[in-house]
């Protein structure tokens, strides 16, 4: 991942073709970072996004917010992590206009992301998490 730069919270994502701006939980860009014109502080170019679910925004992060993100021509993946329960849902671009959803319950499991040749143990995303049950 040499020729990625990792962001985690806190970086502010604009997206000119809806002319809004995000705070994804995770993103990955490429090298060189491409900024909003006039600003120092908010990227334009991820490759890989991945936004940890919550109650009130799995609806968004699922619907409206992926396809905003879907009209960045960089975005090849896109992770959602649900907090409540082991449970990651992988979106891979294979060609223009086209997703690929894997869904994974297994801890066990390794996922590869292929936008940053890495490979991810699914336990490693829940590693110290204790579930409450409901």
């Amino acid at each position: 991942m040499s020729n990625k730069y990792l962001f985690v919270t806190d970086q502010r994502l604009w997206l000119p073709e809806r002319n809004i701006y995000t705070y994804p939980d995770i993103m990955v860009l490429e090298k060189p970072i491409q900024l909003q014109e006039g600003r120092t502080d908010t990227v334009m170019n991820p490759c890989l996004i991945a936004e940890i679910l919550s109650k009130s925004t799995k609806d968004y992060d699922r619907s409206e917010k992926f396809l905003a993100y879907r009209t960045i021509k960089t975005f090849q993946e896109y992770l959602l992590i649900d907090q409540y329960q082991v449970y990651v849902e992988h979106y891979v671009k294979t060609a223009a206009n086209q997703w690929l959803l894997s869904e994974y319950k297994d801890p066990e499991v390794t996922l590869t992301l292929s936008s940053t040749d890495v490979q991810l143990k699914i336990a490693d995303l829940y590693e110290n998490i204790e579930f409450i049950e409901a």
